[in-house]
């Protein structure tokens, strides 16, 4: 048996684009992350996470950002 450990990859998804984000850290929760990212990136601030998915021997999570309109 082989245990290989997968490549975290985070992905901004905005309305019809996607930026891809490296792990900073490992160890680091997926909301400490999305908190690290969001020092770059404020819309991330009201952004959730999405459920991993696992594609190119990577575990994939998304961050969606969350836009309303006001009133």
């Amino acid at each position: 048996m082989i245990l290989t450990t997968l490549q975290r990859v985070f992905i901004l998804k905005e309305k019809d684009r996607e930026i891809t984000l490296s792990d900073p850290e490992p160890k680091w929760s997926v909301q400490a992350v999305l908190n690290f990212y969001s020092n770059n990136y404020p819309v991330l601030t009201t952004a959730k996470i999405s459920q991993p998915k696992i594609k190119d021997d990577t575990v994939q999570y998304y961050f969606e950002t969350v836009i309303g309109t006001k009133g």
